[in-house]
């Protein structure tokens, strides 16, 4: 334990692991040795606090890692603080209703469940505890390409219908084969991730990976992914670089699952999408971990509502912490949001349980912030009830909320 606490306090100092000062503050604390229970867990920093004191170095990099100089994974943070919310008042907020229907899934909360791989490196629950907390608290998931449990199994944890995420691969006959898979086991809707046609240099997944001194090779072996298994991936990449827009007819020539376009972050872009096809927009930076851009996905997110002019539903992912996040991106014109690292580290502090007290707590944050602002309804919550400052609350001005 104690060689673990050096560790833990190597990493709060970390230049590559300031953007959490949650995790900095609570170091010395270490928190997890005095929380046992996820009910006593107060917010989504918290909770990661406790996650960094389980998940092993190296499976915490993978997590937690942007590209280059995380500077992306920061600015999805620092976005936020540019936008402020509009309360209005006297409005009856007795009854409050945050129940969806995005693409025919329906779902209690408008946040969904984002795609993780390789949930089995942060508990033994991986997608299995994930799933069933989601069908716990009524909310909709979408599963990895890499996941490490197969997308029947999942679908069967969930009890319902699943969205399936996919990565194109560079060949074509593979893809169409997981598309099939995913489409007979039970998924409603593929989404195509789009962001990494070049690779990426994930510093703080390399760094703690170093860090690690222990033998992986029982985490790893024998650790295909479900979807590929059967596959000789051998010189197989999962992302192609000589993808256009044309692959979105191509996707619906052999399957009947809604194709939405994961990782948009131009407006531009956006319309194309929606011209060549595209049931959906997912506006994603993939967390910060594809290129190095710099800009938070929720400033990206007016130019591409403004693109997509209400043809078509925009989910969105990147940051999002608190029930006020959530609020602002909806207010924007956003159908639903995507969590990913929250309730991650929910399941690597306390498996099912934490990913259900993470959406407990989001929740919570939203309905609050729902009444307090006079919008019973996610159809009442509209452009008015958000401003945009047009720059960001300098580091450190907004304590645990911004980095």
């Amino acid at each position: 334990m104690a060689q673990r606490r050096e560790f833990l306090k190597f990493l709060a100092a970390s230049p590559l692991l300031t953007n959490y000062s949650a995790f900095a503050q609570e170091v010395e604390e270490t928190i997890g040795e005095r929380i046992k229970d996820p009910s006593e867990v107060i917010n989504v920093f918290e909770m990661e606090a406790i996650a960094r004191e389980k998940i092993p170095p190296a499976h915490l990099g993978y997590l937690a890692t942007g590209v280059d100089s995380d500077l992306t994974l920061r600015a999805n943070r620092a976005g936020f603080s540019r936008f402020q919310i509009r309360p209005r008042r006297l409005v009856d907020v007795s009854q409050t209703d945050t129940s969806v229907n995005v693409l025919g899934s329906e779902a209690k909360s408008p946040i969904f469940l984002c795609p993780v791989g390789s949930q089995g490196a942060y508990h033994a629950d991986a997608e299995l505890g994930s799933a069933r907390a989601a069908a716990a608290k009524g909310h909709h998931m979408v599963l990895s390409t890499q996941s490490s449990t197969s997308v029947e199994d999942v679908i069967e944890a969930r009890d319902a219908p699943i969205w399936h995420q996919l990565y194109p691969t560079t060949r074509w006959e593979f893809t169409i084969a997981m598309l099939q898979r995913a489409e007979a086991a039970g998924c409603t809707t593929v989404c195509l991730t789009i962001d990494l046609p070049g690779g990426r240099n994930t510093e703080t997944s390399q760094f703690l990976t170093r860090e690690d001194n222990r033998n992986c090779s029982s985490c790893h072996q024998g650790q295909a992914k479900p979807m590929l298994e059967g596959f000789n991936m051998q010189g197989v990449g999962l992302n192609s670089s000589q993808l256009t827009w044309n692959v979105i007819g191509r996707m619906k020539e052999v399957t009947n699952m809604n194709v939405v376009i994961k990782g948009i972050e131009v407006g531009a872009d956006a319309a194309l999408a929606v011209q060549h096809g595209a049931d959906g927009i997912w506006v994603s930076n993939h967390g910060g971990r594809a290129t190095e851009t710099g800009l938070g996905t929720i400033e990206c997110l007016p130019d591409i509502v403004n693109a997509v002019n209400g043809r078509v539903p925009i989910v969105v992912d990147g940051g999002f912490r608190r029930g006020t996040d959530i609020y602002k991106a909806l207010a924007m014109g956003a159908s639903a949001v995507g969590i990913g690292r929250p309730y991650c580290f929910g399941l690597g502090a306390f498996g099912q349980a934490g990913v259900e007290r993470v959406l407990d707590l989001l929740n919570r944050e939203l309905l609050i912030t729902m009444r307090g602002s006079g919008t019973p309804t996610l159809a009442s919550i509209g452009p008015d009830y958000v401003q945009d400052a047009g720059y960001r609350v300098p580091r450190g001005k907004l304590g645990l909320d911004l980095y």
